[in-house]
């Protein structure tokens, strides 16, 4: 199949430099925005990268939500208490109930590890 598309120039350029892997970029593309469809992922994402930074025990545990994400969270249940959810917004509650799972997993883990539990 052949797609035509006008694209601004920055991009032309950006694109041109990887123009023997366009549809990798575009399967790359459709991955993280079907696995985002709202884009207001953002406060997740700066957990997942401290996460890969493979931080200490310590820093673990002290994990917490920053406040913007803690309102995103608190925005999100009141609205599913209230009016009920989207498809969207569902989705999106899925992903951070999976994060959190993740998060409490690492912390369960950096808890046994400070204590010198073995699995």
């Amino acid at each position: 199949m052949e797609i035509c598309l006008d694209v601004p120039d920055k991009l032309f350029l950006r694109l041109q430099m990887h123009k023997n892997r366009l549809i990798q970029v575009l399967s790359l593309g459709l991955r993280e925005l079907e696995a985002n469809p709202s884009g207001s992922f953002t406060g997740l994402t700066d957990v997942l990268e401290f996460l890969a930074s493979l931080p200490t025990e310590e820093e673990i545990l002290r994990l917490r939500p920053s406040p913007e994400l803690q309102a995103q969270l608190e925005g999100l249940l009141e609205k599913q208490r209230t009016d009920g959810l989207n498809a969207d917004e569902e989705l999106e509650w899925q992903q951070y109930q999976y994060v959190e799972h993740l998060i409490r997993k690492a912390k369960l883990n950096a808890m046994k590890k400070r204590l010198g539990c073995r699995e």
